[in-house]
C-alpha cells in the first residue's frame, strides 16, 4: 500500500460560480490575458467574464485564436501577446484545447526557449504565470492537472507539456457553461472523460487514490452521459458530468493514460481529427486484445457499461458508443492503409511512456494491426 499523491488543485465548483472569476483574478494582479476561442465569444461567456473582471478592476486582454488540437505556434503567439501587455495571469476560457493552450501560454510567458525543448524535456524551464481555468466542456479535465497537450504543425507530433507550474491556481467549474454544447461535441468530450478514468484505472501506475477516484468517474459517466445526450437537461446530471470530467483530469495526472490515448494522439496530430472520435474508433479494438492482462478490472468496466464480465467488455463498450452516435471508423476521418506506418512509429515517438503504462505492452507491429482493425 505504499504510494505517493501530490496534486495542489484549487477547485471552485458549482452552478453560477463563474461570478467568482473577478475576485479570484484580483488575487494575482491587475492585467489578465484571456485565452479563448470563437465559441466563448458567440455564447456571450467572454463578455460575462470581462464584466466580472472589470468589477474587480482587473483589465483584460483577449487572445481568441485557439482551435481544436491546439498548436505549439498558437501558444507561442499568445505568450508573446501576454508579454507585450505585461499580463499578471492567464485565464483559459473554453474546452480542453483552450485550457491546454492557456497553460502553455502561462509557461512560455516565463520561459524563452522553443516550447518543443520543454515538451521533450531537453530543458526544464522555471515558473509560469498563474492560470485560472474555466472549462466550458465536460471532457478534458485539464482544469485538474499539470498537462498541456499541443501539436507541432511542422511534424504532426502531438505531445504534452508536463509541469507542476501549470497546474491552475484556480479552476472554476460551472456546469451552466456546458449546457450549450451540441450533442456531437458532448458525446466526444464525454467519452474522452470516460477514457481518462478508465485508462488511469487500468494503468500500471494506478494506486489506491486514483483507483477510487477513477472508478467513481467511470460510474458517473456510464450512468449519466447517455441520458444527457438524449436530452435530459437535469442540472444535477450536468454537475455530475462536470465533476467526473475533473476527476478524469486529476487521475491521469498521477496514474497517466494508456494505449488508447497513446494511439490517438498521432491520429489528431496528423489529420486534426476530433480527439473523442479517434478514441471511439480505437478503444474497443484495444480492449479486445487487452482483457486477459487485467481481467478483474476489465470485468468491473464491463459491468458499469451493462455487460457481464471481461469477456464482453469490448462489446459493451461498442453498445455504449452506439448510443452516443460514436460508432466510427478511422477511414471515415480520412485515414487509409498508407498512414499506418507513420502512425505506429509516431505512437512510440510521442507516447512511449503511455504505451508502457498499458496492462499489456504491445509491439509496434501489433499496434499497426490495431490501427488497421480500426480503419
Amino acid at each position: 500500500m505504499d504510494f505517493k499523491y501530490y496534486l495542489p488543485v484549487n477547485l471552485i465548483f458549482g452552478r453560477g460560480q463563474l461570478s467568482k472569476v473577478g475576485s479570484s483574478a484580483a488575487k494575482y494582479g491587475k492585467r489578465a490575458l484571456i485565452v479563448t476561442s470563437g465559441s466563448a465569444v458567440r455564447s456571450g461567456t467572454l463578455d460575462r467574464v470581462r464584466g466580472f473582471l472589470e468589477k474587480e478592476r482587473v483589465e483584460s486582454f483577449v487572445f481568441d485564436k485557439v482551435t481544436p488540437n491546439p498548436l505549439t505556434t498558437t501558444a507561442e503567439e499568445a505568450a508573446a501577446y501576454a508579454k507585450t501587455e505585461d499580463c499578471d495571469m492567464v485565464i483559459g476560457l473554453g474546452g480542453g484545447s483552450v485550457i491546454d493552450c492557456a497553460k502553455a501560454t502561462a509557461f512560455l510567458a516565463k520561459n524563452n526557449r522553443d516550447i518543443n525543448d520543454y515538451i521533450y524535456n531537453r530543458y526544464h524551464g522555471r515558473g509560469a504565470l498563474p492560470v485560472i481555468a474555466i472549462p466550458t466542456t465536460c471532457g478534458t479535465g485539464s482544469e485538474g492537472n499539470s498537462f498541456a497537450v499541443l501539436t507541432n504543425p511542422e511534424n504532426g507530433d502531438k505531445k504534452s507539456l508536463r509541469r507542476n507550474e501549470i497546474i491552475p491556481s484556480v479552476s472554476i467549474i460551472d456546469s451552466e457553461l456546458m449546457q450549450t454544447m451540441p450533442k456531437n461535441l458532448l458525446a466526444c468530450v464525454g467519452f474522452d472523460a470516460l477514457c481518462h478514468s478508465m485508462e488511469a484505472f487500468l494503468s500500471n501506475s494506478c494506486q489506491p487514490m486514483t483507483e477510487y477516484l477513477a472508478y467513481e468517474g467511470m460510474k458517473t459517466i456510464t450512468a449519466d452521459l447517455v441520458n444527457v445526450y438524449n436530452g435530459c437537461d437535469d442540472d444535477i446530471l450536468w454537475d455530475r458530468l462536470a465533476w467526473a470530467s475533473t476527476i478524469g483530469g486529476m487521475v491521469i495526472n498521477t496514474s497517466g493514460v494508456t494505449l488508447p490515448h497513446a494511439m490517438e494522439h498521432p491520429l489528431s496530430g496528423l489529420k486534426n481529427i476530433t480527439h473523442g472520435r479517434g478514441l471511439a474508433a480505437l478503444t474497443p479494438v484495444i480492449t479486445e486484445a487487452s482483457v486477459s492482462y487485467a481481467p478483474e478490472k476489465y470485468a468491473a468496466i464491463s459491468k458499469l457499461l451493462h455487460g457481464r464480465n471481461e469477456t464482453d467488455c469490448a462489446d459493451a463498450m461498442r453498445s455504449f458508443l452506439d448510443k452516443l452516435g460514436l460508432t466510427v471508423r478511422l477511414s471515415e476521418d480520412g485515414f487509409s492503409q498508407k498512414d499506418i506506418p507513420w502512425l505506429a512509429e509516431n505512437c512510440f515517438k510521442v507516447s512511449e511512456a503511455s504505451v508502457a503504462n498499458h496492462p499489456a505492452v504491445f509491439s509496434s507491429d501489433t499496434i499497426a494491426e490495431f490501427y488497421e482493425k480500426a480503419l
